[in-house]
């Protein structure tokens, strides 16, 4: 390979690496301005877009109800501890948990680890939401359903859970 197409230590353009062995590292999240805006695509002047979160629509915050199926499924999938849900959930919905979270009932099967496929919530009267969500593992997907109340302090905290149409009570074995 001829040197005169390796790119030479030191060089600073937009188009190139972030750093270079010989050169200054610039922070990769760094505030963008005139000199460092987007990067342009090698072949083009369309701009590559920086990297985003997974979420679904990167401008707009998760929804309470995205929020709380997203917690849930870590707690009842075995990925958090039950105690990540305190603050989050009031009458029995916390001893519930507590209860059904050793036995995590969204398990990961066949290697794979469970996703929330979908999300949807009402608000059947002000201060209260109820979802569902869609979760997913493997070739197998299991239905959740959830009721979020909105306190005094305007947190949104979790008062109820039904997996696959069974209610998760204390005592009660979940669903198989």
């Amino acid at each position: 390979m001829s040197t005169d197409r390796t790119r030479p230590a030191g060089r600073r353009d937009q188009n190139g690496p972030r750093s270079t062995p010989g050169g200054p590292r610039s922070a990769p999240n760094g505030p963008r301005s005139a000199s460092n805006g987007p990067r342009s695509a090698p072949n083009g002047p369309h701009p590559v877009p920086p990297q985003r979160s997974r979420r679904p629509h990167p401008h707009r915050p998760l929804r309470p109800h995205q929020w709380f199926a997203e917690r849930l499924l870590a707690v009842l999938s075995g990925q958090r501890p039950v105690h990540w849900m305190l603050g989050h959930t009031i009458g029995e919905a916390y001893d519930q948990l507590a209860e059904l979270a050793p036995s995590t009932p969204l398990r990961a099967t066949h290697g794979s680890r469970p996703v929330l496929r979908h999300c949807r919530g009402a608000q059947p009267a002000t201060g209260v939401v109820e979802a569902f969500a869609s979760i997913a593992a493997g070739d197998r997907v299991r239905a959740m359903a959830f009721r979020l109340e909105q306190g005094a302090d305007q947190r949104w905290r979790c008062a109820a859970v039904e997996l696959g149409g069974e209610r998760l009570t204390a005592g009660a074995p979940g669903p198989r």
